[in-house]
């Protein structure tokens, strides 16, 4: 089985579109196991519109939930670029995640700063260990494709890169 690793951002509009590849991609290749990988685009307090870092704490509760990852991705892309969800706000995303988690749950969870450390610890591991630079990036057997700046990746490349080592 072959590792992918993907890192993403949800409010990333080029990683909505890599992740669209990848499921579509995805069927095709029954031998890759995903590991995701969420991070910031834009960790605070780097100036910029919307911080994605409750969307990440979101996923980690996701997985100690053991939620559908893939199904949790799709919710939380639609929610930060499709339905405008205002992703700053525990509340807001407690609420449109109400019909997947008990909801003062995830918001308690979201507010209590039990997953900042991971937060940091997974912006450490992009950016610092594996060397991304622009998100949506993949890694797979000591392989790297990273989106280019305010292009991302095409399904393409992508298809290309899951083929090579075949």
């Amino acid at each position: 089985m072959r590792k992918l690793e993907v890192f993403f951002d949800y409010a990333c509009p080029f990683c909505l579109k890599g992740h669209e590849y990848l499921m579509e991609l995805l069927p095709e290749y029954n031998d890759i196991e995903v590991v995701w990988h969420s991070c910031e685009a834009h960790p605070r307090p780097e100036v910029y519109g919307r911080y994605s870092d409750l969307c990440v704490q979101g996923m980690f509760y996701a997985m100690e939930q053991s939620a559908d990852l893939r199904d949790f991705h799709d919710r939380m892309y639609r929610a930060a670029l499709k339905d405008s969800i205002d992703i700053e706000d525990p509340a807001a995303l407690a609420e449109y995640f109400k019909d997947l988690f008990d909801s003062e749950a995830f918001r308690a969870a979201l507010q209590s700063g039990k997953y900042d450390k991971a937060v940091f610890d997974a912006n450490d591991y992009a950016y610092e260990q594996s060397g991304v630079w622009f998100v949506p990036a993949y890694r797979m057997d000591g392989r790297k494709l990273d989106a280019a700046g305010g292009v991302g990746v095409t399904k393409s490349q992508l298809e290309d890169f899951l083929k090579e080592g075949l």
